[in-house]
C-alpha cells in the first residue's frame, strides 16, 4: 500500500444522498476525506432539484435530490411509473465532470450511488459525456425500481466498482445494495456492521485504499 502516493491524488466526483446537498455531504464525509488524504480527493456537487418541505430546509441550503419517484417525493423501493428529474441530473454530473475535472471516478451515497451506477452504465455503453469515469465507489446504493430506468440494468455493467453495504442500514436495506452489485462485472463488495452512512473506520479505510490503488496514476504515465 506504500506505493500509492506517487503522482497526483485521484479525484472523485462525490454525489450526495436524497435530502442532502454538497455542503451537507461534505460535513458528513470528514472522516472519509481524512482517511483518503494524499490518496484521493473528493469534490462534491449539489443535485439540481430542491426537495420541497421538511424541517431540514434552512433556506440558504435546501435539501436536494437527483430524481423524484412522485411529485416532490422519493422512495427507493417505489416502482415509479413517471419518475421525474433524472435527465437534468445526468446533465449536471456531465457538466461537473467537464467544468471541475479532470476526475478519475465517482463516489456516490444512497440516491447518489444509484445515480452513479446509472452513469457507470452509460459510460460502459460509450456515452462520451462520462468517458473520464474509470471506476465508482457506491455506498448504500440500489437499483431504481422504475420501469423507465430498467434499461440501465439490462446488461452487465463493465466498470470497476466498490459496493459498500451497511448490514444495519434501515434506509437502504443491505439486500438492495447487494442486488445493485450483481448488475456489475466483478464488483468488490465491502460489508460493515453499521447503518446508513459512509463508513471510514480502519477496516473500511483499508478496503477503499486497496480498491483505489488499482487506478492510481504513477509518474510517467
Amino acid at each position: 500500500a506504500g506505493a500509492m502516493p506517487e503522482g497526483r491524488p485521484l479525484r472523485l466526483l462525490a454525489l450526495h444522498g436524497y435530502r442532502q446537498s454538497e455542503r451537507r455531504f461534505r460535513q458528513r464525509t470528514g472522516a472519509l476525506r481524512k482517511a483518503l488524504r494524499g490518496r484521493a480527493e473528493l469534490v462534491a456537487v449539489s443535485a439540481p432539484h430542491a426537495v420541497p418541505g421538511g424541517d431540514d430546509d434552512d433556506g440558504d441550503d435546501p435539501p436536494r435530490g437527483w430524481w423524484f419517484s412522485g411529485p416532490g417525493t422519493f422512495e427507493a423501493g417505489e416502482a415509479a411509473a413517471a419518475p421525474a428529474g433524472l435527465e437534468e441530473s445526468l446533465s449536471a454530473v456531465a457538466a461537473a465532470l467537464a467544468e471541475h475535472g479532470p476526475f478519475d471516478g465517482l463516489l456516490g451515497f444512497s440516491q447518489g450511488a444509484a445515480l452513479a451506477a446509472m452513469v457507470c452504465a452509460l459510460r460502459a455503453r460509450g456515452d462520451h459525456r462520462f468517458h473520464t469515469v474509470a471506476f465508482a465507489i457506491l455506498v448504500a446504493g440500489f437499483a431504481s425500481r422504475s420501469p423507465a430506468h430498467s434499461h440501465f440494468y439490462r446488461e452487465p455493467i463493465a466498470l470497476p466498482t466498490l459496493h459498500v453495504v451497511g448490514d444495519a442500514d434501515a434506509v437502504i436495506a443491505a439486500p438492495l445494495s447487494r442486488e445493485l452489485a450483481q448488475h456489475f462485472v466483478e464488483p468488490v463488495v465491502l460489508s460493515h456492521p453499521g447503518g446508513h452512512f459512509v463508513p471510514a473506520a480502519a477496516p473500511q479505510k483499508k478496503a477503499y485504499l486497496d480498491f483505489l490503488e488499482r487506478f492510481c496514476p504513477t509518474q510517467g504515465t
